[in-house]
């Protein structure tokens, strides 16, 4: 009966081990697939300072946020847009170096009167970096940039640019 229960165990062991590496397997897979979007938001000590955010909330995840973007190419163009809710545009700006697209920035934390307690935000402040890969066929030199209604959108012709430049937003 010992070994049979030693054999059972084995079996269980081998099976835990399997089942835990299918699941590391997906978690990597899932932040893999998502880190494009995933921005982090490094905030100023004066910005933590002023907040006040009540025990429920996981301070862990509360400087992530999601700037959701596409690429699309259409005959003529890449088209570049990026969801950036509640900024202005003299709050980031572009830069393109090869065939990358950075947006860098502040999003600022404001509350309308000093003496109140968020229970719950999902919303993410402070200085962000977010990289877009593009493809080869982008011309960085002829790009423009407009923002308006929270999407900021860069068109940029088909060809090949190879410096990289500031994109003044419109």
């Amino acid at each position: 009966m010992t070994n049979s229960l030693k054999h059972v165990r084995k079996n269980i062991g081998r099976g835990l081990s399997r089942t835990w590496d299918h699941i590391s397997e997906g978690w990597r897979e899932l932040v893999h697939q998502s880190s494009d979007a995933l921005t982090h938001f490094t905030r100023r000590k004066d910005e933590e300072d002023k907040e006040q955010v009540a025990a429920g909330t996981l301070p862990a995840f509360r400087n992530w946020s999601v700037l959701a973007g596409e690429v699309e190419e259409t005959d003529k163009e890449m088209v570049v847009r990026v969801e950036m809710p509640g900024m202005e545009k003299k709050d980031f700006h572009i830069t393109i170096d090869g065939n990358m697209l950075y947006l860098r920035g502040e999003k600022h934390f404001e509350r309308a009167t000093g003496d109140s307690t968020y229970y719950f935000t999902e919303r993410a402040y402070g200085v962000f970096q977010r990289a877009i890969p593009l493809p080869d066929k982008a011309d960085a030199d002829h790009a423009e940039a407009s923002y308006k209604n929270g999407v900021l959108t860069v068109r940029l012709p088909k060809v090949g640019g190879e410096q990289g430049r500031l994109v003044p937003i419109s």
